[in-house]
């Protein structure tokens, strides 16, 4: 399975359908979140999931649990092929997402946005640094029976050694020599993956390439030789 998940971030429909149209092929599904969704909500997933592509839903629900289920249950005609909620908002939320998810998809619980550092944390009242925050979070996802967390590339070794077989989706991921922008937390795709990444979330330097396709196909291609490689 190609674990490469583009991240489409723009209100533009048109344009998100020409980027999945180029990527198909090169990539293993394309990531929505809020940015595209407001704007243009259920008829704008369905006009990319006509790509055929997996489609993961990164709406981060957070809110009582009775809630948070009806928008699970709101968006289960979507069928994505993963979703995610935040796993601060506790084991009840997390057991009511789940429980109101269609078969096929699998809810993964945020721990730690890429975005934060241990300052960020202690600002939010948080002790500790992000990978123990993660720990603690991984934890509560695990007992309340989602399917994996959604982490940086620098906890999900830790993560994936205390739950197994749980599904691990990372972003921030940036190719050697790529700018980092507003993520504080990232590694390369080959070292996610080596740690324990099911799902490598890429954005930017894929989108903003001058041709994604490539860009896209160039990243898959360098995680096949690394592979190789390893295998020999």
């Amino acid at each position: 399975m190609n674990p490469i998940f583009v991240a489409i971030d723009t209100t533009d429909v048109h344009r998100a359908a020409a980027l999945a149209r180029d990527l198909t092929g090169a990539i293993g599904g394309v990531k929505l979140g809020l940015e595209f969704f407001c704007a243009n909500g259920h008829e704008g997933v369905l006009r990319l999931a006509e790509r055929e592509l997996p489609v993961f839903l990164d709406l981060k629900l957070h809110d009582i649990p009775n809630t948070v289920g009806k928008a699970v249950r709101a968006l289960a005609p979507l069928e994505p092929a993963i979703l995610t909620v935040h796993a601060a908002g506790g084991r009840a939320m997390l057991a009511a997402a789940k429980e109101a998810a269609p078969a096929g998809t699998k809810v993964v619980a945020v721990t730690v946005l890429t975005s934060l550092d241990r300052s960020d944390l202690a600002d939010c009242g948080i002790g500790g640094s992000p990978v123990e925050q993660v720990e603690r979070l991984t934890a509560l996802a695990k007992s309340a029976g989602v399917d994996g967390i959604v982490c940086s590339g620098a906890e999900v070794a830790a993560a994936r050694a205390a739950w197994p077989d749980g599904f691990f989706v990372v972003p921030g991921i940036r190719p050697d020599g790529a700018e980092t922008a507003d993520q504080k937390r990232v590694v390369t795709p080959r070292q996610a993956l080596d740690d324990g990444a099911s799902i490598l979330v890429i954005g930017r330097p894929i989108t903003g390439a001058t041709r994604p396709g490539e860009a896209a196909s160039e990243i898959a291609a360098s995680l096949r030789r690394a592979a190789d490689q390893w295998d020999k």
